[in-house]
C-alpha cells in the first residue's frame, strides 16, 4: 500500500523490533539467534516494512535487523526513531538539532546502511522548538541520509503545529504519525486521526 500520502510502498503489515535486542533490557526481549527466525520469516511473508527505535534493546535491535537483512537492505524499507533518552547527559535525548544529527549517525552505523527510509520523532520535546527539529530532519533529508521524516506519541494539535511551522517556512513536514490504537486504547480517534488525515499523514498503529 502507499506509505501515507508518498509515493513510497510498504507492505500492509510492519514488523515492529522491540522484542529484539539486548535480554538485559527486558527479560521478555530476545537475543540475536533468538530474533533472526522472526525476521527471515517476515521477510518470506512478504513483510519488506520494519520498524526500530534507537532504544529498543539497548541499540542492539538495530543492530540485528541490519545484520539480517544484509544485502537485502535496498529491497525493504526501515524506520527507527530517536528521541528517548540513550544516556544520562542532558544532551543525549531530545530532538534539539545537535542531537537529532549525532542520533542519526549512530542509527545509520547500527544498522549498516547509509539511509535510512523513515526517522521519526520518539516522543514530543517541550524543550525543543518544533521548527529547530524539523530543519534538522530536512538536513538529513537534503544530505541523502533520511528519504521520509514522522512523529511518534505526538498529539493532535501537535501534528498539526508541525505541519503549520513546516508549510510557513518552507520545510518538508511529517508524512506519517506512529501512536498506540488498538481495540482498548481509543484516544487517537479523536484528534490525532482527524488530525492526520487533514495533514495526509499515514498512520503506524502500535
Amino acid at each position: 500500500v502507499p506509505f501515507g500520502s508518498t509515493g513510497m510502498q510498504v507492505s500492509r503489515l510492519c514488523l515492529g523490533c522491540m522484542s529484539y535486542g539486548a535480554p538485559s533490557w527486558r527479560p521478555w526481549v530476545l537475543d540475536e539467534a533468538a530474533s533472526l527466525p522472526f525476521l527471515e520469516r517476515a521477510l518470506d511473508a512478504g513483510i519488506n516494512f520494519f520498524d526500530t527505535a534507537d532504544i529498543y534493546g539497548e541499540g542492539n535491535s538495530e543492530v540485528y535487523l541490519g545484520r539480517a537483512l544484509g544485502s537485502r537492505r535496498h529491497d525493504v524499507v526501515i524506520s527507527t526513531k530517536f528521541g528517548v533518552p540513550t544516556g544520562a547527559g542532558p544532551n543525549q535525548k531530545g530532538a534539539s538539532r545537535r542531537y537529532v544529527l549525532s542520533a542519526a549517525e549512530a542509527s545509520l552505523k547500527r544498522l549498516g546502511t547509509d539511509y535510512i527510509d523513515v526517522y521519526i520523532v520518539h516522543i514530543p520535546d517541550p524543550e525543543t522548538p518544533i521548527g529547530e527539529t524539523l530543519d534538522a530532519l530536512n538536513t538529513l533529508v537534503d544530505q541523502g541520509k533520511v528519504r521520509y521524516i514522522g512523529c511518534s506519541n505526538f498529539a493532535g494539535w501537535q501534528i498539526s503545529d508541525a505541519q503549520w511551522t513546516a508549510e510557513t517556512r518552507g520545510l518538508r513536514g511529517f508524512v506519517t504519525a506512529q501512536n498506540e490504537w488498538s481495540l482498548l486504547e481509543r484516544k487517537i480517534e479523536a484528534e490525532v486521526v482527524p488530525a492526520c488525515l487533514h495533514h495526509g499523514l499515514g498512520l503506524m498503529p502500535y
